[in-house]
C-alpha cells in the first residue's frame, strides 16, 4: 500500500531524470554502444590519484572548513585572478557543480522569483527551481540554439531574479560568441538581474580565442560555477567551486554549512594536484571526436556544429519524433538521449561523444543506417 501522506508536494513535483532511465537501461544491456552518458572516457590523472591516496593515508579525512581548504581556495583564486586579469575574490569549494547550483538557487531565489534560461537546457535547472519555489521561464533558442537577446529581454518581468547561461552548453555543445555574451550582459545590466554562468565545460572550448568567453569579464553581478568533474574526470569525487558576486558567494558559504558541510577532504588535496596536470591532450582528443561525429552525422542529419563540451544535438529524421527515433536506436544497441529530456520540443536527440573513436564511428554508422531505413 502506497501513500503520499509522508512525502512532500515538492518531491512529487520533481520528475525522475530521463537520462537516469537511460542509464538504468544501459546497465541491463549487453555491451551497448553508449553515446548517452556525460562522463569523460579518460581517467583521473595519476598525479591527482596519488595526492588523494596520500591525503587519506595522512589522515586528511575529517571535515574541512565549510568554504574549503585554504590551500585549494588560494590556488584557485590566484589562477582565476590571472585568467580574468583582476582579483576574483573569495572562492567557495562546493560538492560538485551540482552542489554549487543548488546553493546558488537557495541563496538567490525567493518563492515566486523568476529565472530565465534557454531551451534546450541542462535538466537540473528546472527541478532545482521547483525545489526552492522559483519559477522557470524558458526561452526557446531553436532552431540554431544561439542566444536570442530580444526574446530574453521580452521575457523579463518585475519578478525576474536571474539569467542562467550555460556555455559550452549541455545538451547542444553550442558556445556563446563574444557578441552574444555582450548582449546577455547588456540585458542583465539594464534590468539589474544576476547572471549565473554555468561553466563546467569551459575547458572544452575547441576554438578558444583571446576574446570574452565568460560574462564575469564584463559584468560584476555574475556568479560563475566550475568544477573538476568533466575537465579531470573526477565525476565521483564531487569537487566544484563558485566565485564572482561576493555577497552571493558569502550566502552560499553559510548555506553549505547546513547542507553539504564541505566538499570531500582528500579530494580537495587531489584537486590542487590536478591543477598542475596539462589536460590539453585530452581536449585535443575530444576536438577530434567532435570532428568525427559532426562530419559523419551532418551527412544525413540536420545538426549544428558543437563548439565545446562533448555533446552534439542532431534533429531527428523527417517524419519521426526524437523519442521514436531514440527507441529505434536503442533497439539497434545504440544508447542516446531524447531531446524532450532537455526541452519542450521532441525534435532532437543528444549524443555524448565521450567514448572511444571506434565505438563513436560504429554508433554513427548505425544511426545513419536508421535514417535510410526511415525513408
Amino acid at each position: 500500500m502506497s501513500s503520499t501522506r509522508f512525502t512532500s508536494d515538492r518531491a512529487h513535483a520533481v520528475d525522475a531524470s530521463g537520462i537516469r532511465r537511460v542509464f538504468d537501461l544501459a546497465a541491463k544491456m549487453k555491451d551497448p554502444i553508449n553515446l548517452s552518458i556525460g562522463l569523460p572516457d579518460f581517467d583521473v590523472p595519476d598525479l591527482a590519484k596519488h595526492a588523494a591516496i596520500d591525503a587519506i593515508r595522512a589522515g586528511e579525512n575529517r571535515y574541512t572548513q565549510t568554504q574549503g581548504t585554504a590551500a585549494l581556495r588560494e590556488r584557485l583564486r590566484a589562477d582565476l585572478s590571472k585568467e580574468f586579469a583582476t582579483d576574483v575574490g573569495d572562492v567557495l569549494i562546493t560538492s560538485g557543480v551540482s552542489g554549487a547550483l543548488l546553493l546558488a538557487m537557495l541563496a538567490c531565489v525567493n518563492p515566486g522569483d523568476e529565472v530565465i534560461f534557454l531551451d534546450p537546457y541542462f535538466v537540473m535547472y528546472r527541478h532545482l527551481l521547483t525545489m526552492v519555489g522559483g519559477v522557470s521561464v524558458v526561452v526557446d533558442s531553436h532552431p540554431d540554439f544561439r542566444f536570442p537577446a530580444q526574446k530574453v529581454a521580452d521575457a523579463i518581468t518585475p519578478r525576474t531574479k536571474m539569467l542562467i547561461l550555460n556555455s559550452p552548453s549541455n545538451p547542444t555543445g553550442i558556445v556563446m560568441s563574444e557578441q552574444e555574451i555582450r548582449d546577455a550582459v547588456e540585458v542583465a545590466r539594464k534590468h539589474d538581474i544576476l547572471i549565473l554562468s554555468d561553466e563546467i565545460y569551459e575547458p572544452f572550448l575547441y576554438e578558444r580565442s583571446a576574446g570574452v568567453y565568460s560574462p564575469l569579464s564584463l559584468y560584476e553581478n555574475t556568479l560563475v560555477v566550475r568544477g573538476f568533474s568533466k575537465s579531470h574526470a573526477m565525476t565521483g569525487w564531487r569537487v566544484g567551486y563558485a566565485f564572482g558576486h561576493p555577497e552571493v558567494v558569502a550566502q552560499m558559504t553559510k548555506l553549505q554549512q547546513y547542507t553539504f558541510v564541505c566538499a570531500p577532504a582528500p579530494f580537495q588535496r587531489a584537486a590542487i594536484a590536478a591543477l598542475d596536470v596539462d589536460m590539453r591532450p585530452h581536449v585535443d582528443d575530444y576536438r577530434k571526436k567532435r570532428d568525427i561525429v559532426y562530419s559523419m552525422l551532418s551527412q544525413k542529419f540536420e545538426t549544428e556544429k558543437p563548439g565545446g563540451a562533448f555533446y552534439i544535438y542532431p534533429k531527428a529524421p523527417p517524419g519521426a519524433t526524437a523519442s521514436a527515433f531514440v527507441e529505434r536506436a536503442i533497439a539497434s544497441n545504440v544508447l542516446i538521449i531524447p531531446g524532450n529530456v532537455f526541452s519542450t520540443h521532441d525534435t532532437h536527440f543528444r549524443i555524448s561523444y565521450a567514448t572511444t573513436n571506434d565505438k563513436l564511428v560504429k554508433g554513427c554508422e548505425i544511426l545513419l543506417a536508421l535514417v535510410d531505413d526511415n525513408r
